[in-house]
């Protein structure tokens, strides 16, 4: 082979090299994050949140829901677990490096935002009764332990000033150095946007968005184009693949599909965060998480 031949055929495979190298990059840089999420609260049947925590399969837990606000009234529905409790397991799962957020809305139909002000006001409520706030007079249903944050699960009402909230809570970040104690996640409904959180997602200090790709036979089928979708439309948020632990649900996935179908393909994006599974209970019976967290 003359010298120059050699030399082009070098140079093409150096190309080559340098463009497979590129392709394969982003999956490279991100792949497994062993991050996975539960809601827990939905079942009482499901165990305490301690026992949760317990189970080593779980880096961030979603507590479930606060399900009547911004009509001058908030109310817990955590079918009927006990409050008292619930402070000393957030510590425990803190002290484990567990991130324990809060969930307002969920599917009953008792909350909205009617204005700018209740939003305000729902802020304030859930930095001093919930988060690191602490004011005279206000009660905290957890005692002094502080929640790492706030997950945005509104499934029924209008999206009306759920942005006025979220700006809200990230505000008193400010006076915090070193840390962040109010933090924001949202968990949306798989087909993009979800008309109801989007105007909250612009804001930009949602860092952690749970896409909820069950309850929708379409999403069911069309999930991964739907994952492109939230995926590149917030690059600088971590976007989680919310999948059901029970069989029952639409959308399930079985554990040897996850492995072959689904990990390969989300685990490319830059902004992959992990695995969220719905919901405790189910978890409890099928085991679910163990596969998840082998895999996210």
């Amino acid at each position: 082979m003359a010298v120059a031949s050699r030399r082009r055929l070098g140079s093409l495979l150096a190309l080559a090299v340098a463009l497979l190298s590129l392709l394969a990059g982003p999956a490279a840089a991100t792949g497994k994050t062993g991050q996975v999420t539960v809601f827990w609260g939905r079942n009482k049947a499901e165990g305490s949140l301690r026992e949760a925590c317990d189970t080593g399969t779980y880096t961030f837990v979603i507590i479930s829901f606060l399900s009547v606000f911004g009509h001058g009234k908030t109310s817990l529905d955590l079918s009927g677990h006990p409050t008292g409790p619930i402070g000393a397991d957030i510590k425990h799962c803190q002290s484990k490096s567990i991130l324990v957020f809060l969930s307002i809305g969920g599917s009953g139909g008792q909350y909205s935002l009617p204005s700018a002000q209740a939003a305000t006001d729902l802020a304030d409520h859930l930095w001093f009764a919930y988060l690191a706030g602490h004011r005279s007079g206000v009660h905290r249903p957890f005692g002094d332990a502080e929640l790492d944050g706030i997950d945005l699960f509104i499934d029924q009402g209008p999206p009306d000033h759920y942005d006025v909230l979220a700006a809200r809570l990230w505000s008193y970040n400010k006076d915090f150095r070193g840390r962040t104690p109010a933090q924001l996640s949202a968990t949306p409904r798989c087909r993009y946007p979800d008309p109801r959180l989007e105007r909250a997602l612009a804001t930009g200090v949602i860092t952690r968005i749970n896409v909820r790709f069950y309850g929708d036979g379409y999403c069911a089928a069309y999930w991964q184009a739907e994952w492109d979708k939230w995926t590149a439309a917030y690059p600088n948020s971590g976007v989680y693949v919310g999948l059901p632990a029970s069989e029952q649900v639409v959308g399930y996935v079985h554990p040897k599909n996850l492995y072959y179908g689904v990990v390969p393909v989300v685990q490319k994006a830059a902004n992959y965060g992990g695995i969220m599974i719905w919901e405790r209970y189910a978890d409890k019976q099928t085991n679910y998480s163990s596969y998840a967290i082998q895999w996210a």
